[in-house]
C-alpha cells in the first residue's frame, strides 16, 4: 500500500492472494482452527453444493495468508497492486461489500457535527453512515428528466453554491455515476471542494470500469478525488460482496485502516479476497478490451432497441454539459411507458415469461447490466420459434471444406491493420501499436477476446494459448483449436489485390442484405395495409426471385474481371 508515486512499476500479471492459496491447497496442513466445516470435510452437503475446490480455500487467517486487518506480506502485496492498478494512493479490499467502503469512507472524512455536501439521490449507506458518525447532511437537489423520470447529476453552479452556503464542510461527496448512467462534472466538483479545504469523496459502485475503458467517464482517481468506493463486483467481476476503497495522497492510509476496522470483520473471506486479486489482474491484463467491447455491444443493442419503436434506449444524447456531463455508454436503460408498461411490469415479463434477469425495473424504465464476462464473440444458447416455443442450439466447429484425396488450402483473411501514410507522429505510433499487438502474450489475449487467430507463429499453437491464463470458454477453445490446426496444417492463400476489389468486396457483403432489408420495408408496408403476413412476403419466398438475385450479384460482379 505504498502511496510512493515513484515506486517501481508492479507485475500486474501476479495475484498473490490466489498464489499463495494454491500454495496453501498443496500443503498437508492439519486444521485444528475454524472455519468448522474442515474445509468441507466436516460439510458434506455444503462441499456437494459449492465445490471442494471453493469450500478448501475457505480459511481463516493464518502465517501464509497474511490477515486483512493487519496486512504485511500477500493481502498488503494484493492492495499494492490495486492501488497501481486503479491510480490509487492506496487501496484497501473490503469484504462487506460498497456499503461497508462507502461507510469507511464518509466516517473517515466526517465526525459528529461535521456537514457534508451530497446529492439526494444518494445510496442508503451514505445515509446510514451520517447515523453511525452524527454528521449532518447538507443536499443538493438535483434536476429530474422529466420524460424519463429520472435524477440527473449535480449542476456546478448547486455545488458551487452549497460549499458558499456552508463554508465549514469537511466533504462534498457525488455519485460517479448514478445507477443509470449519469456523471456530473466531477472534475470541477473537486476543483471546487478542495478550493474551499474539503475532501471529495466519490461513490463509484457503478464505476469500476471508469479506471479501464477508453471513451468512457473519468475515474474518481483521475479526477483527483480524495476517496472512491468501487464495487469490484458489479462491472470488475469479482465475487457478490467484495469491494475496494480507493484513496488518494492526501488521505492518511494508517487513519482509514483503523475506522475500516471499527466495523469490517475480523475474519475477511479469503474466497472474496482472492476474487478481488484475480479480478483486478484481470482488469489489469484486459480490462481496457473488454470494456470497449462491453460498450460496443451496449451501443449496438440501444440502436436495435431504438429500431424497434416505442422503446427508448437512451445514450450520450442526454449529455448537456452540466447536470448530465457525461453518460455511461456501458449502461443500457430503456425507457417503457410509452408502450403502456411500466419498467417494472417488463421487468417481471422478461423474468417471468422468458427467463431473462435483467437488473431493475422502476415506474418507467428498466436496466440490464452488460457485464465485464462479455466477448467479442457471442454465442447464443437459445433460439425463439414464438413466445412459447424455443430450442437450445449446439455450436459445431467444423474444418475448412477439401476434396477428398485432394490437398488442404484455406483462404488467409486477417484483421487488416496496417500503417497508412499520415503524419510522422501517426505512423510511429501505428508502429509501436502493431509492435505491441504481435507480442506473443498481447496477440494471444486479443484473439481469445475476439475469435482472431493470432498473427505470429509464437502465438499460433493451443499450447501457448491454453497457458496463457486466460479464460477459454468451451465454444472460444473449439474455434481456436480447429482454426490453428486448419493454419498449421494447411497451404495458405489470400486473393491477390486488383483495381476495384474494395467495392468488389462490398458488392458480395452488402447485396444480400440491403435486398432484405428492402423487401422487409415492402412486407412491412403489405401488413400494415391489412395483408396476411404469408400473402406479404410470399413473392419474395420463391427459388425463382433467388435465382434473380443471384444472377443480379453476378452480373454486378462481372464488371472488375480481368
Amino acid at each position: 500500500m505504498n502511496g510512493d508515486p515513484k515506486r517501481s512499476r508492479l507485475d500486474q500479471r501476479r495475484a498473490p492472494i490466489h498464489e499463495a492459496l494454491e500454495t496453501f491447497r498443496k500443503m498437508r496442513v492439519v486444521p485444528f482452527d475454524v472455519p468448522g466445516h474442515k474445509r468441507g470435510r466436516g460439510n458434506p452437503e455444503l462441499t456437494a453444493f459449492l465445490g471442494e475446490q471453493c469450500v478448501g480455500v475457505d480459511v481463516n487467517s493464518m502465517k501464509p495468508l497474511d490477515n486483512l486487518c493487519h496486512p504485511v506480506s500477500v493481502i498488503r502485496e494484493a492492495e499494492e497492486l490495486a492501488a497501481e492498478a486503479f491510480g490509487a494512493a492506496n487501496a484497501f479490499l473490503m469484504v462487506g461489500g460498497t456499503t461497508s467502503s462507502v461507510q469507511s469512507m464518509v466516517l473517515t472524512a466526517c465526525k459528529r457535527g461535521d456537514e457534508i455536501i451530497l446529492p439526494r439521490n444518494v445510496h442508503r449507506s451514505v445515509l446510514n453512515a451520517l447515523v453511525l458518525c452524527g454528521a449532518v447532511p447538507v443536499y443538493v437537489n438535483p434536476e429530474v428528466d422529466t420524460q424519463l423520470g429520472i435524477s440527473l447529476g449535480m449542476k456546478r453552479e448547486q455545488v458551487a453554491k452549497a460549499i458558499a452556503e456552508h463554508p465549514n464542510a469537511v466533504a462534498v461527496l457525488v455519485n460517479n455515476p448514478t445507477y443509470y448512467g449519469i456523471c456530473s462534472d466531477l472534475r470541477a466538483i473537486v476543483r471546487m471542494a478542495h478550493d474551499a479545504g474539503m475532501l471529495c469523496l466519490a461513490d463509484e459502485a457503478h464505476g469500476t470500469h471508469f479506471y479501464f475503458g477508453g471513451g468512457l467517464p473519468v475515474s474518481a482517481m483521475a479526477a483527483g478525488a480524495d476517496m472512491a468506493a468501487v464495487s469490484m463486483h458489479k462491472s470488475g467481476g469479482s465475487l457478490t460482496q467484495s469491494s475496494l476503497l480507493l484513496t488518494g495522497p492526501n488521505v492518511h492510509a494508517g487513519y482509514v485502516r483503523q475506522i475500516i476496522n471499527l466495523t469490517q470483520t475480523t475474519s475477511g473471506s479469503y474466497l472474496l479476497m482472492s476474487s478481488l486479486d484475480i479480478s483486478r489482474r484481470n482488469l489489469a491484463l484486459r480490462g481496457r478490451q473488454v470494456f470497449h467491447q462491453v460498450a460496443d455491444m451496449a451501443e449496438y443493442a440501444r440502436e436495435e432497441i431504438n429500431a424497434v419503436g416505442g422503446y427508448y434506449a437512451f445514450g450520450k444524447e442526454l449529455c448537456n454539459g452540466n447536470s448530465v456531463f457525461d453518460f455511461d455508454t456501458t449502461k443500457l436503460s430503456v425507457h417503457t411507458l410509452d408502450i403502456g408498461l411500466a419498467g417494472i411490469e417488463v421487468y417481471d415479463i422478461l423474468r417471468d415469461e422468458y427467463d431473462i434477469q435483467i437488473e431493475f425495473g422502476d415506474i418507467g424504465n428498466i436496466l440490464a447490466y452488460v457485464g465485464s464476462s462479455s466477448s467479442a464473440t457471442y454465442f447464443p444458447s437459445r433460439v425463439m420459434l414464438s413466445d412459447t416455443e424455443s430450442h437450445s442450439i449446439a455450436l459445431k466447429v467444423l474444418p475448412a471444406p477439401h476434396f477428398a484425396d485432394g490437398e488442404k488450402f484455406a483462404v488467409q483473411q486477417g484483421a487488416g491493420m496496417a500503417v497508412a501514410k499520415t503524419t510522422d507522429a501517426e505512423e510511429a505510433a501505428s508502429v509501436v501499436f502493431l509492435k505491441w499487438l504481435t507480442q506473443p502474450e498481447n496477440n494471444i489475449a486479443f484473439a481469445v477476446g475476439s475469435g482472431y487467430l493470432p498473427v505470429t507463429h509464437a502465438a499460433n499453437e493451443m499450447d501457448a494459448i491454453r497457458s496463457s491464463g486466460l479464460i477459454l470458454t468451451g465454444n472460444m477453445e473449439n474455434i481456436l483449436t480447429q482454426a490453428v490446426d486448419t493454419v498449421n496444417s494447411s497451404e495458405m492463400y489470400t486473393p491477390r489485390a486488383f483495381e476495384g476489389g474494395t467495392k468488389a468486396r462490398d458488392t458480395l457483403t452488402y447485396s444480400m442484405s440491403d435486398l432484405a432489408e428492402a423487401d422487409r420495408a415492402i412486407v412491412v408496408a403489405r401488413i400494415a395495409a391489412g395483408e396476411s403476413a404469408a400473402d406479404a412476403e410470399a413473392e419474395f419466398m420463391t427459388d425463382e426471385y433467388f435465382e434473380a438475385w443471384y444472377q443480379s450479384l453476378c452480373d454486378a460482379l462481372r464488371q472488375y474481371e480481368g
